[in-house]
Order: structure tokens, then C-alpha cells, then sequence
């Protein structure tokens, strides 16, 4: 069988991704993101998918065109099924079953939760099976343990927020622009963590939360500006230094049980908190002392793109798992 060749369409929130992959080769990955939102300090579905609309078709052609493939030379056409804001999975939903009847080739439907994991294995080095990955992003957090490329369990999930949610209601309460993540990150290299009166968070098992760590960290914050106005703007480093790390200590908590539990010692971090330097650098310490080998895949892998939709989709069409025309996405994609 000749090496497949893979367009790969990534359309689940506000960037519009393809990439091209030969035999398990990227050989392009082009995004295009919105700036619209950040007036708005969040993501405008509506405006969202009218974003995608415009670039899908621009996006697709510079992936092709730095691959070197003709759309005539493509083995299959896959895109994310869900899950994501609706009408922009339409958006790439539709492209990508359109190009495919018009080509008269497969149509693979990725699961987007997976391909952030599976984005470990784009580039060297790879985890080897099996392996945990600490899935984290604005819309999801999860411990999962790796079998294969095809095979996942879900250990633990969030029961409420997730943990690139709280970083951006954060940011928010602190007065910095969407996305907060980053911008906490930044800031908390410059502080210095504090005993502030922030609760640690208990959960039963391996699942997480953080809506009461996030309703903690508000009313902290009504207190003592209540005392002092300024108290925001004259501490805003130790403050995001403190949450940041206080966010972060809760993920490893559970990392740590789960590494314990399963005595599995290749550890993997996914999804675009992933790309927190603070959580990073926090993972490498806990690696020296659990003897972990521990893998992060690059930037640009972490954060919604399209090379680990490609890189799924290669797996999904070795095991010749296709989807049909009438392949719906899905905003709540089960697992």
C-alpha cells in the first residue's frame, strides 16, 4: 500500500488550521487565527464561524501548496468532528465532505480531545505504550491513559470548570485581555508566590475541579480591594503568581495519584495549557523525583492545529476507519 496522503482541516473554535501529512509525515500545517474576539474577551461563535468561512478556503490551498500536493494526489480528506462550537466544526465539516465526494476519496472523522493527544507523535521523541497524558484546555481537562493510537480511557475529568477556563475568568477578574492564559503566565514569572487564603481543592478519585477555586480567587480579590483600590494593580505579579501556581498544584495532584495508581511512569501533557511554561517547568521537577519520562510536545502542537487532526487521521485510515456523507459534527463529541 503507498504511503497515505492526508489533508487534515481544523475548525473547532476561533483558528482555521489544515495540514497536509505523507505517511505519517507532516509536511505542512497553516493557521490562520481571529483576532475579532479579543474586544470581546472571549470567542463570538457567530463571528467565529463567519471567520472560518474566510479562511478555509486561503488556509487549504497555502497547506497544499507548501506540501507540494495537488488536491488529485490526496488519499483521504479528514476534519474534527467535535468537540467545539458548533458552527465552526460545520464549517470545516462541510469543506472537507465536499472536497472528499468531489475527489472520490475517504472521509475520516477525527475526535479532538484525541488528536491532543495523539500530537506526542508528529515529531520525535514519542511515549511509549502505555503512557498518561494530562489533557488541558479551555474547554476540557482530563487524565488519560494511552493504550494505542486507537485506544483511550478517560481515569479523570473535570465535574465543572476547566482549568484553561479558570486561568481566563482569571485574567478577567485581574483586568487582563482574552486569551488570560498567557498573559497570567507572563506575569507570574515576575512574582512571587504568596500565602494568600486560597483553598486546595478535593475531589474524590482522579477527577478535578474548579469552580470553588475560581469563586475562592473572586471573592479574594472583592476583599481586598474593598481595602485597598490599588491592590490589583500593585500586585498583580505575586497575584498571578500565586493562582498560577495554586491552578497548577491541582493538576499535579492528581497526576501524581494516577502515576501512583497505575505505576506508569511515561507522563505526557496535552491541549493548550500544555503550553503554560509554569506547568512545564513544574512537571520536569516532579519528573527528577518520580523518575518519570516525561513528554511536551512543541508550541505550536499544543494550542488547536491541524497537524494533530493529520496525525490521528493517519492511524484512523490505516485501521480503514472512515466516516460517511452524512457524518455529522458535534459540539458535545462523545469519547
Amino acid at each position: 500500500m503507498k504511503e497515505p496522503i492526508i489533508l487534515a482541516i481544523e475548525s473547532s473554535c476561533d483558528d482555521t488550521s489544515a495540514a497536509v501529512m505523507v505517511g505519517g509525515t507532516l509536511k505542512s500545517n497553516v493557521l490562520a487565527s481571529q483576532k475579532v474576539h479579543e474586544q470581546y474577551g472571549g470567542v463570538v461563535p457567530e463571528l467565529a464561524s463567519r471567520a472560518h468561512q474566510s479562511h478555509i478556503v486561503p488556509v487549504v490551498s497555502e497547506a497544499l501548496k507548501q506540501a507540494g500536493i495537488s488536491k488529485k494526489e490526496l488519499s483521504a480528506v479528514a476534519f474534527t468532528q467535535g468537540p467545539g462550537l458548533l458552527g465552526s466544526l460545520l464549517v470545516g465539516a462541510s469543506f472537507a465532505k465536499s472536497l472528499a465526494l468531489a475527489l472520490d476519496i475517504p472521509l475520516i472523522g477525527v475526535h479532538h480531545m484525541k488528536a491532543h493527544v495523539l500530537a506526542h507523535f508528529i515529531e520525535e521523541p514519542k511515549p511509549k505504550f502505555p503512557f498518561l497524558c494530562l489533557t488541558v484546555s479551555g474547554g476540557h481537562t482530563q487524565l488519560i491513559r494511552v493504550e494505542s493510537p486507537l485506544e483511550m480511557h478517560i481515569l479523570g475529568q473535570t465535574i465543572d470548570d476547566a482549568v484553561g477556563e479558570a486561568f481566563d475568568k482569571t485574567a478577567k477578574m485581574l483586568g487582563l485581555p482574552y486569551p488570560g492564559g498567557p498573559h497570567i503566565d507572563s506575569w507570574a514569572k515576575k512574582g512571587t508566590v504568596q500565602n494568600y487564603p486560597l483553598p486546595d481543592v478535593q475531589t474524590e478519585g482522579l477527577d478535578f475541579s474548579f469552580s470553588g477555586l475560581k469563586t475562592a480567587i473572586l471573592y479574594f480579590l472583592q476583599r481586598e480591594v474593598q481595602k485597598n483600590p490599588n491592590f490589583v494593580q500593585e500586585n498583580l505579579a505575586d497575584i498571578c503568581a500565586t493562582i498560577q501556581e495554586k491552578l497548577i498544584d491541582t493538576l499535579l495532584k492528581k497526576l501524581k495519584k494516577a502515576a501512583q495508581e497505575t505505576q506508569i511512569s511515561q507522563i505526557a501533557i496535552a491541549g493548550g495549557v500544555s503550553a503554560n511554561s509554569g506547568l512545564r517547568q513544574k512537571l520536569l521537577q516532579e519528573a527528577k523525583s518520580h523518575q518519570w519520562e516525561v513528554f511536551i510536545p512543541k508550541f505550536e502542537y499544543c494550542t488547536d492545529n491541524a497537524a494533530m487532526i493529520a496525525i490521528n487521521a493517519h492511524f484512523l485510515y490505516l485501521a480503514k476507519e472512515f466516516v460517511g456523507q452524512d457524518a455529522a459534527p458535534q459540539a458535545r463529541l462523545a469519547w
